[in-house]
């Protein structure tokens, strides 16, 4: 069964969107087309986007799904003339929330992804620059400032993680690949052992580290099963051996992995 849903606003669209997604993830035997339709903030655009709704109508034979955060109600009013079905997703929470605090909403465009708290902004952009400056152990004489430092074989995932926490979460997350060099020395690599404390291993299954790196390098010896087989037993050897917290990553998201560290360690989020 197919279905089209639109993720629609008149701001940056990602609220429609994030929700709608976690919705529609509980429909595991539909496969929906997903479409994002960010600043619909004009009547033009709105009329725009009607057709757009109606012409995925025709084509499916059944309404679109239609997800969405418009402020403007003269614009809710045009995408209500098109043949989806309309989930206003400010409406839904928003009502109950004004009855439980006694008080109005703003209905203000793009809250809740502005730069209106500057502090909180300013954190994220740094954290974002702290992870691409400390990625893959190039620098490692700024990990005093870490919140973390997530540490395992190359291309277990450790920089999508560190990037996700600092965008997320404002974390200021640092790595370092451990490699065949260290293995071979049986120890902790002295820039770690010092902060140790913050230390979090990544591994990952040797079939799947495999195909992540014949992608990267195919036919190569640093793809080779053997060769991943031989960093992954190593590598949890040290972590065992260290008592360095650790998760595999070969079934869990970027999201998932970034949240189970930050329970495991205790580390609050810069961003509230």
């Amino acid at each position: 069964m197919k279905r089209t849903a639109f993720f629609i606003s008149d701001g940056t669209g990602i609220t429609a969107e994030t929700l709608g997604q976690s919705l529609l993830a509980q429909f595991e035997n539909i496969q929906f087309q997903k479409l994002t339709r960010p600043y619909i903030d004009t009547p033009a655009k709105a009329q725009a986007m009607v057709q757009q709704i109606d012409l995925a109508t025709e084509r499916d034979g059944c309404r679109p799904i239609i997800f969405d955060t418009i402020v403007n109600q003269e614009i809710r009013d045009i995408l209500a003339q098109s043949s989806g079905f309309m989930i206003d997703i400010f409406s839904c929470f928003l009502s109950p929330l004004e009855q439980e605090l006694s008080a109005s909403s703003s209905y203000s465009v793009g809250k809740s992804h502005a730069i209106g708290h500057s502090a909180n902004y300013m954190e994220r952009i740094e954290a974002v620059n702290f992870a691409l400056d400390n990625d893959d152990g190039a620098r490692t004489h700024y990990y005093d400032k870490a919140d973390l430092i997530l540490v395992g074989v190359s291309r277990c995932g450790k920089t999508p993680t560190c990037l996700y926490m600092a965008m997320q979460y404002g974390i200021r997350a640092a790595n370092y690949p451990l490699t065949e060099e260290d293995m071979e020395r049986l120890q902790l690599p002295a820039a770690l052992k010092v902060h140790k404390q913050k230390l979090f291993g990544l591994t990952i299954d040797p079939d799947r580290l495999t195909a992540i790196r014949h992608e990267r390098k195919p036919n190569s010896r640093y793809a080779s099963f053997a060769q991943c087989e031989f960093e992954v037993r190593e590598v949890e050897k040290l972590f065992q051996r260290e008592n360095i917290p650790c998760l595999n990553t070969t079934h869990f998201s970027v999201e998932e992995i970034s949240a189970k560290i930050l329970v495991e360690m205790g580390v609050e989020r810069r961003l509230k």
